[in-house]
């Protein structure tokens, strides 16, 4: 047996060190961390949204019937808030928690992506599914996230409803829905971000 523990000591070493990592508070964040390496790869890089099919003045047009998805927000100071008030531009939807280790991966390629897009056309809506605020609010202090994050103050409806999170929906000037995307992705990348100012264009 000892023979046997000394020629497998590397690899018992290794599970043991797996094993505590897993069991404590570590897991999040050295599993947000693989899982961030793995959209490093260049693998799980979000599709661009398409463009409106419709002209402009059918755009037009459509900004002036009710919002689609009026749905009720709350911000991270507690003030009421309406998805609605982006109607206009394209809005990037994201649903996340900071107990999610896909969510805080893929969170860095957002940061950059908000930080880079024209925000005259296009809205950043993250809305937190934390239960306590206060987590959410302390994950974005010591990360120095900048995007607007918001609470929802009513259940979600379709097509925000998604059974697992990170989730993302990309909707059009008008309301509609232009995209979905359940799973983590790299949406920071040239052609996701063109695709999403010229969608908020009116492309």
């Amino acid at each position: 047996m000892q023979s046997w523990l000394r020629k497998n000591r590397g690899e018992i070493i290794c599970l043991s060190a797996f094993a505590l990592v897993m069991g404590t508070d570590l897991r999040l964040p050295v599993v947000s961390i693989l899982q961030r390496g793995l959209l490093a790869s260049g693998l799980w890089r979000a599709t661009p949204p398409a463009s409106q099919q419709a002209g402009p003045q059918v755009q037009l047009a459509s900004l002036r019937t009710d919002y689609p998805y009026p749905l009720p927000l709350l911000t991270l100071d507690g003030r009421p808030a309406n998805l609605r008030q982006f109607r206009g531009k394209a809005v990037l939807v994201n649903l996340w928690a900071s107990w999610c280790p896909p969510c805080l991966a893929e969170m860095p390629g957002l940061q950059a992506l908000y930080q880079k897009t024209d925000t005259s056309k296009v809205a950043f809506v993250l809305i937190s599914l934390d239960a306590n605020p206060n987590k959410a609010k302390a994950l974005l202090k010591r990360k120095g996230y900048t995007m607007p994050v918001f609470f929802p103050a009513a259940p979600l409806p379709a097509p925000f409803d998604s059974p697992s999170i990170p989730s993302t929906v990309i909707l059009t000037p008008s309301g509609r829905l232009a995209d979905r995307h359940d799973g983590m992705a790299d949406y920071d990348t040239p052609a996701f971000r063109t695709a999403l100012e010229k969608l908020g264009a009116g492309g």
